[in-house]
């Protein structure tokens, strides 16, 4: 079970960064979603892998229990990645209306002649 869990870890993240590494707007917000699954996982799992175990401790003092903290963080971390994949897509989506292609600008991809800087009108 734990080499599943850090191979889909590790898959998620070669995964993640590998789009994140693309020049168009959507492939960059599909390697941000990515990343959030694997660090979402990787709390999930830091947690111990216990099955069918209570989350709290019961009256009796028995010492098998499933450790709550890494649950919360993870529906905590859910609802705050889908939040900025939110408001990525639509900063996406203004720039795309905006320019007509999704294409992330670089100093190469940059029109000839804005090597030196302009005067801001006085």
């Amino acid at each position: 079970m734990e080499l599943v869990i850090a191979t889909s870890i590790g898959a998620l993240t070669a995964g993640g960064v590998y789009l994140i590494l693309r020049l168009r707007a959507f492939p960059v917000i599909l390697g941000l979603a990515l990343l959030s699954y694997a660090v979402n996982l990787f709390l999930f799992a830091s947690g111990r892998l216990a099955v069918n175990m209570p989350p709290v401790l019961d009256k009796y003092g028995d010492a098998s229990y499933t450790d709550p903290l890494p649950q919360a963080l993870v529906l905590t971390a859910i609802v705050i990645s889908f939040g900025m994949t939110a408001v990525l897509v639509m900063v996406a989506l203004g720039a795309f209306v905006e320019s007509g292609d999704d294409r992330i600008n670089t100093e190469e991809d940059a029109p000839e002649g804005d090597d030196e800087p302009t005067e801001a009108p006085r």
